[in-house]
């Protein structure tokens, strides 16, 4: 592969390069890491398991809680009540509502 001569490159011809290198180098991992796990799915299942049987993580993402908390004027914004508070809630807290004043019922 031919490199180009650096010293010679201007400052924006530089960034560019500059990009494309870390580009790269995230896409050479990101390959790396999916045959890497390929590579171990498939070895798991020659013992018949799943990897999520060897390691006790199921696959996918978590289900989200169900909204206990909604928002009186936009029934669309709704909060389960984890997690941080919206600021909605925080600012009917403020003005001495409760969270019972927003409790989807």
């Amino acid at each position: 592969m031919a490199l180009p001569k650096i010293d010679k490159l201007s400052l924006d011809e530089l960034k560019t390069l500059q990009k494309q290198v870390a580009k790269a180098i995230d896409d050479f991992e990101e390959n790396q890491r999916k045959e890497a796990l390929a590579a171990v799915e498939a070895k798991a299942k020659e013992f018949g398991y799943s990897l999520a049987d060897l390691t006790g993580k199921a696959k996918g993402k978590a289900k989200a809680s169900p909204p206990k908390y909604r928002h009186p004027e936009n029934p669309a914004l709704t909060w389960s009540g984890r997690g941080r508070q919206p600021a909605w809630i925080k600012e009917g807290l403020e003005a001495g509502k409760s969270l019972e004043d927003y409790a989807i019922k």
